[in-house]
């Protein structure tokens, strides 16, 4: 009876830290890698997916790139492996691009950028969602390639772009710093190419419009 009162309380505080842990990650909705809809996705690549989901990525600080169009599911995914690892006991962080560059300007402009710099290499996984919808100027590219390097073998980035990568010199608008952050990106990696059609798209053709 004992053991069984000790194990009953020792998951009840393990989900009452899940629950703290999920709602510290400010994902913007809780979906699982089971609701994805790979049979309208295959290029997703579901036994890739799959492997990820074993977290050996999060305990090898390896990082995951989702790229692809407009509405092919790509935050989805990025947020299912985040619902997993928090479920396994890790932290996780989640902001989109255009968070993370209004951020990076205000803590440019309050004097505690290397703070917040210093707060992001904290959680196990950092997901950061849409990178290529705004350009960064050159401040905020330097600090962007800081919260890469900082979490280099140390930390799990998940990303999620609409742009291929010879096209990140755009997105960072210098060839050299974007360069730098492929090459501590990618080094330890996987790279999920999505190429189908948007299901935004599908929903609003199922609805008449």
């Amino acid at each position: 009876f004992l053991d069984m009162l000790l194990w009953a309380e020792i998951e009840a505080k393990r989900e009452r830290a899940t629950k703290t842990n999920m709602k510290l990650a400010k994902l913007p909705y809780v979906k699982t890698l089971d609701q994805y809809d790979f049979e309208f996705q295959p290029s997703a690549n579901q036994r890739r997916i799959n492997e990820l989901k074993t977290l050996g990525f999060v305990e090898r600080s390896e990082n995951v790139i989702f790229l692809g169009p407009p509405g092919v599911g790509k935050t989805h995914l990025a947020v299912g492996l985040a619902v997993e690892a928090l479920k396994n006991g890790y932290t996780a962080y989640f902001l989109s691009a255009h968070e993370l560059i209004t951020m990076i300007k205000e803590n440019i402009q309050s004097g505690k950028i290397h703070r917040k710099i210093k707060s992001l290499s904290k959680p196990s996984v950092l997901i950061i969602d849409e990178v290529g919808y705004a350009q960064m100027d050159d401040d905020v590219a330097h600090y962007f390639f800081q919260i890469i390097s900082n979490r280099y073998e140390k930390g799990s980035v998940i990303l999620t772009s609409n742009k291929s990568y010879g096209s990140w010199g755009d997105v960072f608008g210098n060839n050299v710093v974007a360069t730098a952050i492929l090459d501590r990106l990618l080094h330890h990696s996987t790279t999920i190419n999505i190429k189908g059609d948007s299901y935004r798209i599908r929903e609003k053709k199922k609805a008449g419009f």
